[in-house]
């Protein structure tokens, strides 16, 4: 492809992200205040995107992460294995009594006209104790890195983690890695400590190292103090607004060269309208929109994210890289839990619009 991106052509892994593992506990349709039983996900949203990589695209990533010793730790460090992703981990012990601990994010699915929930747990959580130092960047680059990702909730833990992240992102840089970063602005997070003015500091000089933006126009708004147009959206699947502000995010981080989003309308908890955008080397992009029946709605902007990353670090056109983004998080509502079981043959199918027919 014709994109300004220096990617490297090989190394031992395709990416690297940072962030917090986690795990999702999910009572399907139930409420919390109801649930009995609920299934349990490993997750966290800069791992989902090397786990997806890892699992659906055959690529080889690795997650730099805190992991506690204990059976929660247990379980989350197994799926991690399981899914394929290179652990590069900082180990806590827990106390047996509280903590530290990896979080727990609980999420229901809602159902019809009753929007989903969703509250943390992250009371003396490991990966926000992380800090700068804690992981050797010259030995992890050294091994060959063509790409390094983070994000903006392990950015939003604490006062440490998004200086871990710049941190990362100068080694990233240093070492001629692609640094991408998404955006992810959550209110309930950034209030703990510091509210919308801390995550406009602390993502700003995040972002100052950034290669490929991640966000949608609230999140540029509210993240990174951007200001939007004047004239909104008419729907949520109308780019205007979000193209309208690429000149001011490219103004102020002149080095950025991709700025992508996921584009949805919810109609009902199982019924949503999905699209994505791309602004890349000047040109924007746009994709179909497809009608989606949701079972989970959980990790599609993850999903669209690794199929997107997918088609850059091969060498896919840009229209292609956007529909391989699109197709994949789209398919990411299709199954439970935050993480893929979509094969690259379901993605190239759906991104060239491939029916639902059965296949025998």
């Amino acid at each position: 492809m014709k994109s300004e991106l220096k990617i490297k052509k090989e190394a031992a892994l395709d990416l690297v992200s940072l962030g917090a593992l986690n795990h999702r506990v999910d009572p399907a349709n139930i409420p919390f205040g109801k649930a009995t039983t609920w299934t349990v996900h490993p997750s966290g949203g800069e791992y989902n995107v090397a786990a997806n990589l890892a699992n659906c695209f055959c690529l080889n990533t690795g997650i730099a992460s805190a992991m506690v010793r204990y059976p929660i730790g247990d379980l989350i460090a197994e799926r991690v294995r399981l899914m394929g992703v290179t652990p590069f981990y900082k180990y806590f012990d827990h106390n047996g009594v509280n903590g530290p601990n990896m979080a727990t994010i609980y999420s229901d699915r809602g159902y019809g006209v009753r929007a989903p929930v969703v509250f943390y747990n992250r009371a003396n959580e490991a990966g926000s104790q992380l800090k700068p130092g804690d992981f050797d960047w010259d030995e992890i680059f050294s091994r060959g890195v063509r790409w390094f990702h983070s994000g903006g909730i392990f950015a939003a833990l604490s006062e440490t983690t998004g200086e871990l992240i710049i941190e990362g992102m100068k080694a990233a840089k240093a070492s001629g890695a692609i640094t991408s970063f998404d955006l992810n602005y959550r209110v309930k997070l950034w209030n703990i400590w510091g509210g919308m003015a801390k995550a406009q500091d602390v993502m700003g000089r995040i972002v100052e190292n950034v290669d490929v933006l991640v966000g949608n126009e609230e999140d540029m708004q509210l993240g990174l103090g951007i200001s939007g147009p004047e004239m909104k959206s008419k729907t949520k699947l109308d780019p205007s607004t979000f193209l309208g502000m690429i000149d001011k995010v490219v103004e102020k981080y002149p080095q950025v060269k991709v700025v992508a989003t996921t584009l949805r309308e919810c109609h009902s908890t199982a019924h949503h309208s999905w699209g994505a955008v791309a602004w890349i080397d000047g040109q924007s992009y746009i994709s179909p929109t497809a009608e989606l029946q949701i079972l989970d709605r959980v990790g599609g902007g993850d999903g669209f994210a690794a199929g997107f990353f997918y088609g850059l670090l091969t060498g896919e056109s840009e229209e292609e890289a956007l529909k391989l983004g699109w197709a994949h998080g789209a398919l990411m509502t299709t199954f439970p839990g935050d993480t893929t079981m979509a094969t690259l043959e379901q993605v190239r199918a759906f991104a060239q619009g491939g029916s639902v027919r059965i296949q025998r």
